[in-house]
């Protein structure tokens, strides 16, 4: 009987003249990154940006159901009391990609197609085109699972219009194309079934391709996003969330009565009250910071101290382990103290981005 290779978990490929693709390939763990595919995306864009016949980088999802459902969570959940380096070297890594893929030198090309969550975010988002389609279920759901929005978020949602960044980060809630596109966390739609004519209209580029080239193949085959009935709520999203505190943001919202006022309300009920403050705090630094970096770095303090916060670990147990979900946060919302989120601000070991 002839024995059948496994393929690698990012399939990396020359497509045509000028196309170096990535192909994440966990499609049972819905493309999930762990610390092996991250080194392997990492090695990948430095053989493409250092080839010349290489114009442009294209990251696809392998299987139907999305390009990646975020970080290996489990793993740094399993690791994480007993060997926290483990976990806190895949962040590491983890946002140096997401770093260099922003400041890539080559279009970068991201098909945003199914579940696009958490660490899928940071390598979807901020490449220079990112294309969603009818089925693109977008999110960063990180206050779920007591944790906080990282991969670059910090730095992506508060240059969304308005507030609507503050929603998505503290309430978690998956959007669609339109409000994704709207949120300035993608550019174009393309209709799921004119993927395939797409990725033949790259794969068909020549060497000599510029960004300008790569954005005429999307555009030619782009349309406008369905409507979004979230972006209704813009103005009151606007309104609620325009505070600086927790507290504020849902007195505002029991003060508006509405039904969508409401729902949001007892979203954010649900949601870890470490999570939700530390998240509010980070994102306010961010839409003050002058670079991604400067963001990253931050994220990546509050990363390390996560492996000891207890609310980190009851989330994803609730969410990821006994599925439950129903999670029993350590603290309610008047019990966090300064001191509790202070010591998501630092960390011994060395910078991010030290020499860089």
């Amino acid at each position: 009987m002839e024995m059948q290779t496994a393929q690698p978990e990012v399939i990396v490929e020359r497509q045509g003249g000028a196309i170096g693709r990535l192909r994440l390939n966990r499609p049972r763990a819905l493309n999930s990154l762990n610390l092996a595919m991250i080194r392997a995306i990492d090695a990948a864009l430095t053989e493409f940006e250092r080839d010349p016949a290489i114009a442009a980088v294209l990251v696809t999802g392998e299987g139907d159901r999305g390009l990646c459902a975020g970080g290996d969570i489990r793993m740094i959940y399993e690791s994480g009391r007993e060997r926290p380096e483990e976990g806190a070297q895949f962040w590491r890594e983890e946002f140096l990609v997401n770093s260099r893929i922003a400041a890539y030198g080559k279009p970068y090309v991201a098909i945003m197609d199914g579940i696009v969550m958490g660490g899928g975010v940071g390598i979807s988002s901020h490449g220079s085109h990112r294309i969603v389609t009818e089925k693109t279920r977008f999110a960063m759901p990180e206050t779920g699972i007591g944790y906080f929005t990282d991969v670059g978020a910090t730095w992506l949602l508060p240059r969304a219009p308005g507030e609507f960044g503050t929603y998505l980060g503290l309430t978690g809630r998956d959007v669609s194309a339109a409000a994704a596109i709207y949120a300035r966390l993608a550019d174009s739609f393309v209709p799921s079934e004119k993927i395939d004519e797409l990725i033949a209209s790259l794969v068909g580029l020549p060497s000599s391709a510029s960004a300008e080239d790569v954005s005429a193949a999307i555009r030619a085959v782009s349309g406008e996003a369905p409507a979004s009935a979230l972006l209704e709520h813009v103005g009151l999203i606007d309104r609620c969330f325009a505070f600086d505190t927790v507290e504020e943001i849902l007195s505002a919202l029991e003060g508006d009565g509405s039904d969508f006022a409401r729902e949001t309300l007892a979203l954010l009920k649900t949601r870890s009250a470490i999570s939700l403050k530390l998240t509010l705090s980070l994102l306010r630094a961010g839409r003050e910071s002058a670079t991604l970096n400067d963001c990253l770095e931050r994220e990546y303090a509050g990363c390390v101290a996560m492996l000891s916060n207890p609310d980190f670990y009851e989330g994803v147990r609730a969410a990821v382990i006994d599925k439950d979900r129903n999670p029993k946060w350590s603290v309610g919302l008047d019990e966090v103290t300064p001191q509790m989120l202070a010591r998501f601000g630092s960390y011994d070991g060395a910078p991010l981005f030290a020499g860089r």
